[in-house]
């Protein structure tokens, strides 16, 4: 019960410390962008401006409002979750930041993959290697990975990997920007076509019924590990959750029936091809994707593989594994059932906090490979000093790393009781 409430009482300060943080960054990215030099109401004119059209055009953007007004305007704009419009073509920032950041987030998640893969994995052998010639050479490949800047790894790759295995007539080589090939239709994902609408509601209640009885099941499970009395209580429980997944699963399966398809997107074009089933549009953007997640994710494997190889030369000397090498337990056992398990949660932690920063700083990779995610939008938008769209991004950004940070902060302190002390 003291754990419990040990925990609680750590996510509520938690929670309560991460809401002035985010109204810091709100504030401290308004009265950026508002400082920078440039004027976005020149931007709209070609050659110099009569002063009344300039005036004009200051108010239809809002730039004529006091400094304060301003702010207020803004905040209450993301309360409500409207990001404001873009001060060049008046569109929409929210569905302009949204349709890059898929592109952005796949981008992400496969570095990440890489970088996490490459750099344990080494760290590990390192660290059962201990100032041997592979642990020199391992940190040697460590410290180069993070020494290098990415945009010139991403032009080496670009050069060796793309043009000149290309040029020899290599039948593998891998393009050097963008994200799908322009002759080729991007991924649409699931789309399921139920024909004419269905007259009631008896069809979608046949159709959700095996989704409450899979919760149905689930639920006695769960109950059962519990402990709960399965009568009255636990059939009460399960009763209600058969009820509520049916009811719940028909309605939907009715509203797309009525509609006339089921679509699902993720516009992650990985994940979108293997839901549309096509193999060969997979493949094709795999090999667009290697490149840029290679590049990003070889410079931040260096973090990794050295944090690894620290944390597992310390559990390594621990009298746990001392013991269980004693009871003549396999050596491969010991470094990664015992040793990388103890070691693993710090590296966890920097995971999620790598994550979150890989979604902000990936412009540089994004620029190299002409990749069209939120860092290339960021750019873009820099160049025509349209301050909304800058604001906008960068609050996206901070607000995304604030609720990775809280997440991991959570989840490190479920995992080791000594963090909620």
């Amino acid at each position: 019960m003291v754990l419990h409430l040990g925990l609680r009482s750590y996510i509520v300060t938690r929670v309560l410390l991460t809401i002035p943080m985010v109204m810091l960054l709100l504030t401290i990215v308004f009265l950026i962008i508002r400082v920078m030099p440039g004027d976005p109401v020149l931007l709209h004119f070609e050659r110099k401006a009569s002063p009344e059209a300039m005036a004009e055009m200051r108010q239809r953007l809002g730039l004529d409002k006091p400094l304060l007004s301003q702010y207020f305007e803004y905040l209450f704009g993301l309360f409500r979750g409207d990001l404001g419009k873009s001060m060049q073509d008046y569109s929409s920032v929210g569905e302009q930041i949204f349709s890059a950041f898929p592109a952005t987030l796949e981008l992400a998640i496969y570095s990440m993959a890489v970088a996490t893969i490459l750099g344990v994995v080494l760290g590990v052998r390192s660290s059962k290697s201990y100032n041997k010639p592979v642990d020199h050479v391992v940190r040697g490949f460590g410290i180069i990975t993070y020494a290098i800047p990415v945009f010139f790894l991403g032009m080496i790759l670009q050069l060796t990997l793309g043009i000149w295995l290309r040029q020899i007539g290599s039948p593998i080589w891998f393009p050097t920007g963008q994200r799908i090939s322009p002759r080729t239709d991007p991924p649409k994902g699931l789309v399921v076509n139920f024909g004419s609408p269905p007259e009631g509601l008896l069809i979608p209640l046949l159709w959700a019924l095996p989704v409450g009885v899979i919760l149905l099941v689930l639920c006695f499970v769960i109950l059962k590990k519990k402990r709960v009395k399965l009568f009255p209580k636990g059939f009460l429980i399960s009763c209600c959750t058969l009820l509520a997944s049916w009811l719940i699963c028909a309605f939907i399966l009715w509203h797309f029936m009525n509609i006339g398809e089921l679509r699902i997107s993720t516009g992650l074009y990985t994940v979108d091809s293997l839901l549309e089933g096509d193999l060969r549009k997979f493949v094709e953007v795999a090999r667009y994707l290697f490149l840029p997640s290679i590049a990003l994710g070889l410079v931040l494997c260096g973090i990794f593989l050295r944090m690894t190889r620290n944390n597992m030369l310390e559990a390594l000397r621990l009298d746990f594994v001392t013991a269980a090498r004693a009871r003549g337990l396999k050596e491969r056992s010991v470094v990664y059932g015992y040793a990388l398990r103890n070691a693993f949660l710090p590296i966890l932690t920097m995971m999620g906090l790598q994550f979150a920063l890989l979604l902000a700083g990936a412009v540089l990779t994004e620029t190299t490979f002409s990749w069209p995610g939120l860092g290339r939008y960021i750019v873009e938008r820099i160049n025509f000093r349209d301050y909304t769209a800058i604001q906008g991004a960068i609050v996206v950004f901070g607000l995304f790393v604030a609720a990775v940070s809280l997440v991991v902060d959570i989840f490190y302190a479920c995992l080791d009781p000594r963090i909620r002390l």
